[in-house]
């Protein structure tokens, strides 16, 4: 095996015409809704309200609030592992990449590369072994090293000349806040991210997320109702523009409203002090059809899929690299 690997980026248009593929991953969520007999409109109601949110957050010079759309392209990210004949390709990562159609000046801008964030090793990490390792335990623990192997593969990706010939700032990664975290609204507002939350303490995904190079900030644009966790490098509020940020709310906090309704679709805002709760009653659902029990399901199937394909017949040689990569 190289002392690195070669990454291989495919992109997919998540639209209208969108058809999950039968023999890659093709993002769980995006798939879900892209399948049975309320797709089509399901992919409908989706891609307006990402438009309709955009358009609501940039409303300067925007008097009708139509001047802008948002085109989503699903990034998979494939690792080839060993060399010429003993060479073999992995499906590791798929991230969304955002742009942005201004109608007014007829041009497209790039948005943010990121977003949504999957990871076959991700789901053997928590679907597979996190359980296996807490089976018959007392206490709750992680394993040594959880997580290491992950981070260290996403951070030779973004590092990769794959990446950095096809986006030009490194991702953001917007996601749920934790539900076993209390948020404490603070002092800190910024014009397009909103009121920024803290935390008294790291969730488990917030180390997970460490391990990969990233830090995170909680904020609830304006007009939201829960803050949302936003993954980056660098400096999040001066490394991209307006446009670029709204480009990520818009989409995530829509598929938000749509996978968890009961944070994100709530009836009323969270106030100086939240946690978010999946049990919480007052909230409104979307006119998109979910099947939640289905990325349960298949976020197991696919940490399996990827310990029988990847882990167990490379595992050794990984843990080499990976301790080598951390150097």
């Amino acid at each position: 095996m190289n002392s690195d690997f070669d990454f291989k980026i495919k992109a997919v248009q998540f639209d209208e015409e969108y058809h999950p593929s039968e023999n890659t991953r093709i993002t769980t969520n995006f798939a879900n809704l892209a399948r049975g007999e309320s797709r089509r409109e399901n992919l409908h109601n989706a891609l307006r309200m990402i438009d309709n949110r955009f358009n609501a957050l940039a409303h300067w010079d925007n008097p009708k609030g139509d001047r802008y759309s948002v085109e989503l392209e699903i990034i998979s990210v494939e690792m080839n592992i060993g060399a010429g004949a003993n060479s073999d390709t992995f499906p590791l990562i798929e991230i969304l990449k955002t742009t942005v159609v201004d109608h007014k000046m007829n041009e497209r801008v790039d948005g943010i590369v990121g977003n949504n964030f999957s990871s076959y090793v991700r789901d053997y990490d928590f679907s597979v072994l996190l359980p296996e390792h807490n089976k018959n335990r007392p206490w709750f623990s992680t394993p040594d090293n959880f997580g290491d192997l992950h981070g260290n593969l996403f951070k030779c990706f973004l590092n990769s000349n794959a990446y950095k010939e096809h986006f030009n700032k490194p991702p953001v990664i917007c996601l749920s806040a934790s539900s076993s975290k209390t948020y404490h609204r603070a002092e800190n507002r910024h014009p397009v991210l909103g009121v920024e939350y803290t935390q008294n303490e790291f969730s488990s995904t917030d180390e997970y997320f460490g391990k990969m190079g990233l830090q995170v900030r909680f904020f609830m644009p304006p007009n939201s109702v829960a803050p949302l966790a936003f993954y980056f490098l660098g400096d999040l509020l001066d490394d991209y523009t307006n446009l670029e940020l709204i480009s990520t709310i818009s989409t995530m906090e829509t598929f938000q409203k749509i996978y968890r309704p009961e944070i994100y679709n709530a009836n009323s805002a969270a106030g100086a002090c939240y946690q978010p709760n999946l049990k919480h009653q007052d909230y409104s659902l979307t006119r998109i059809v979910y099947d939640r029990e289905e990325r349960s399901r298949l976020a197991i199937e696919q940490g399996k899929f990827a310990e029988e394909h990847f882990i167990k017949p490379y595992g050794a040689i990984l843990e080499q690299w990976s301790a080598n990569h951390a150097r």
